[in-house]
């Protein structure tokens, strides 16, 4: 008689327990994660009333610091 391997084999088996873990712990993470970063989206600033749209916000006064020589 031959020796036959098992259908599932001990290091898969384990290594599927890892990944469901994993993914399982993702899961329950993940809805506060993504209300944690909607919660913290810049506040909405008024339009301007003549047109336009451009104001000099954080994120434009860094990158007008990134493009100094």
């Amino acid at each position: 008689m031959q020796d036959q391997k098992p259908a599932v084999s001990r290091r898969s088996l384990f290594a599927g327990a890892a990944t469901v873990g994993a993914v399982a712990a993702a899961t329950s993470v993940l809805p506060t994660a993504v209300q944690n970063l909607s919660a913290k989206a810049a506040p909405e600033l008024p339009k301007p009333e003549r047109g336009g749209g451009y104001s000099l916000s954080e994120h434009v006064k860094r990158y007008y610091q990134t493009t100094r020589v």
